[in-house]
């Protein structure tokens, strides 16, 4: 197997501020075209074992209620728990990890919310050569959601993976379907998407061709569902039912997403750590939705995994 060399790392993370950069500047031009002036602010910042990022975020905007884009290339002395569990052979070792992660809340409850990431994770075990993998995948959490939308989404997802192979998109549309399930509520977070961790059966080459074609399928993907819906009239029944199952995102954001686990566990920024938390989310003491409601759909029919391609010819 290849091993990146620290110029490989450098393309890695020069394609991953680059990313960054073209996903805010395209959600910026969303704010505009709807008479906003959001943009995402600045912040670099550096670690004490080493490293740093740069965060961006918007807050209060027209359209996106609070997103968070955030790049970060870390130094790791000592692996912690949640990096080494399913890896026992580089705990201790120490390790740099990069990559961009975000997550964009948008205000009206007909435009979903959506997460993407990608990332590259290399280990150095003393004495022995580095481990390596690359890691990410997008997801969409619909509130009301349009079937064109979820279709479009998925034919994206479909699309960038033919190139690698004629099983990709199932099986990391089927791991990523497994992956953002609320065990507790038994159900799914969203539609889904595609996720994969441990990417390394392929050349490194191949591998970050594959990462590339993600990262941009996201933005490819998201903007047309942002054009669509970010105008979209809505009342105030669905923005209170919009707050209630934001109330699901944080829920699987601290119980069981690997990436905030390993944020917390690094001694990371927990500012960055947290930015995938909706400011404003609610609870309510089991709600009752009509048997026939566009809401009670969401949950009986639509976090459901579903095989949407085929599905919706």
């Amino acid at each position: 197997m290849q091993n990146p060399t620290s110029a490989d790392i450098q393309r890695v993370r020069e394609f991953l501020l680059d990313l960054q950069a073209r996903i805010c500047a395209g959600l910026e031009q969303r704010e505009l075209q709807s008479g906003g002036t959001a943009q995402f602010e600045i912040d670099d910042w550096e670690r004490p074992e080493g490293g740093g990022g740069r965060s961006r975020v918007l807050q209060n905007g027209t359209v996106i209620e609070k997103g968070g884009v955030m790049f970060s290339h870390i130094n790791i002395s000592k692996l912690p728990a949640s990096a080494t569990e399913r890896h026992p052979q580089i705990a201790g070792a120490k390790a740099q990890a990069l990559g961009v992660s975000l997550v964009i809340h948008p205000k009206n409850p007909n435009v979903p919310t959506s997460h993407a990431n990608v990332r590259l994770f290399v280990a150095e075990p003393e004495g022995q050569d580095p481990i390596w993998w690359f890691g990410g995948g997008f997801d969409l959490t619909p509130f009301y959601p349009d079937d064109a939308d979820i279709v479009a989404w998925h034919q994206k997802a479909h699309d960038l993976c033919a190139p690698f192979g004629d099983s990709v998109y199932a099986e990391h549309k089927k791991w990523c379907d497994d992956y953002f399930y609320l065990k507790h509520r038994d159900e799914q977070r969203g539609v889904g998407g595609l996720f994969f961790d441990d990417l390394n059966q392929w050349d490194f080459e191949t591998c970050f061709q594959y990462i590339q074609a993600v990262g941009n399928g996201y933005l490819d993907a998201i903007l047309p569902i942002f054009q669509r819906h970010q105008n979209q009239p809505y009342s105030q029944a669905q923005r209170e039912f919009q707050l209630y199952r934001r109330g699901r995102y944080v829920e699987y954001n601290l119980v069981y997403d690997r990436g905030t686990l390993f944020g917390l566990q690094t001694g990371g920024r927990i500012e960055s750590i947290l930015v995938s938390m909706p400011p404003l989310a609610a609870w309510s003491y089991r709600p009752e939705w009509d048997e026939d409601s566009t809401e009670k759909r969401l949950t009986d029919y639509y976090l459901k995994p579903h095989d949407w391609l085929t599905e919706h010819q």
